[in-house]
């Protein structure tokens, strides 16, 4: 893809360097004469992507995006195709990278500012659930983080806007999303799932991680890893202090019975979100390593990227008398 976009150029974008690149598409930063100020432009060629990205998960993500709008949630400032078959997503940059980068280089974050970051992600779950819409692919390299370090939820590929059936209850999904490393277990286990329970799993995993600079669990082992998570175990390594009160929030969090998790009401008014004491924990500490795993263990991760999306299976409705494909 050139530097020198001519569609780009007559919006007044002038094109800088790659950010990320997927199968079908790449992010590149650009200067926007109009805005004068740097974005990311998202630029997908329809003509090299699968019919399944282009039916499902591309019309989701650019619906999801043009009806966000939230300080915690990167912002998309314009959309549009060309008959050429590229789709462009003009949106926010997010200078410092992603999170896992961040957390790479400087290591676990303090309590404090712990706090004020997740609060940030928690209102834009918040925003999202209210709005009934799941995001489904939560982690680390999903979330940007702007020039002061504030938190900007991405990559809405696999989001998902819920239905209900005739009795209110929110329709299950069952397809597969995301990394198994942030994956509730009864995603993994190919349960169907609220998605929006789902996504509080893995908010506790991004918690943890940011405050210990590790993963709660190993994924190299999915089958051992789903057996630790159901019997509750989750490793507080006693190489970082941690108040009762944050280890208290991430074991609710990671709750591996959906149906005792916190929604994201509860989450933002757990006594971690509301106080911030320096109390003598009385959970049990594991040794570190026990069951988690060092970030740099991981695969190389994408900034601010266009990525395949893909499901294991079709997804099936479930929870009401329609069993439809969609």
């Amino acid at each position: 893809m050139s530097l020198s976009d001519p569609m780009l150029s007559f919006k007044g974008y002038r094109l800088s360097n790659t950010l990320g690149e997927g199968s079908y598409g790449k992010v590149k930063s650009a200067y926007c004469d109009q805005l004068k100020c740097n974005v990311a432009i998202k630029i997908i060629d329809k003509r090299k992507a699968p019919q399944e990205f282009l039916e499902r998960f591309l019309p989701r993500e650019i619906q999801a995006l043009r009806r966000l709008h939230h300080p915690s949630i990167i912002k998309t400032y314009e959309i549009f195709e060309t008959s050429a078959g590229k789709v462009y997503i003009v949106m926010e940059l997010g200078e410092k990278g992603d999170l896992l980068d961040y957390i790479k280089i400087t290591g676990a974050m303090e309590e404090d500012i712990a706090h004020i970051k997740f609060q940030q992600l928690a209102s834009a779950i918040k925003y999202c659930h209210d709005s009934d819409l799941a995001h489904r692919d939560l982690k680390c390299e999903n979330i940007l983080l702007d020039e002061d370090l504030n938190i900007k939820l991405s990559d809405f590929g696999f989001s998902k806007s819920l239905s209900r059936d005739e009795d209110g209850r929110t329709i299950l999904s069952q397809t597969f999303c995301g990394s198994a490393a942030y994956t509730a277990p009864e995603v993994l286990e190919g349960v169907p799932y609220d998605p929006k329970i789902s996504d509080i799993w893995s908010l506790g995993v991004i918690l943890y991680t940011i405050v210990y600079a590790l993963m709660p669990f190993d994924d190299s082992n999915v089958r051992k890893m789903i057996s630790i998570q159901k019997q509750h175990r989750i490793p507080f390594p006693n190489s970082k202090y941690l108040s009762a009160e944050c280890k208290d929030l991430i074991y609710h969090l990671l709750q591996p019975n959906a149906s005792q998790r916190l929604c994201i009401d509860e989450v933002l008014k757990h006594s971690w979100l509301q106080t911030r004491k320096s109390i003598p924990s009385p959970l049990p500490a594991a040794e570190e390593g026990e069951c988690s795993k060092n970030l740099h263990e991981g695969k190389p991760e994408h900034k601010q990227q266009a990525k395949s999306h893909s499901a294991e299976g079709e997804e099936k409705e479930t929870g009401s008398s329609k069993d439809g494909w969609f």
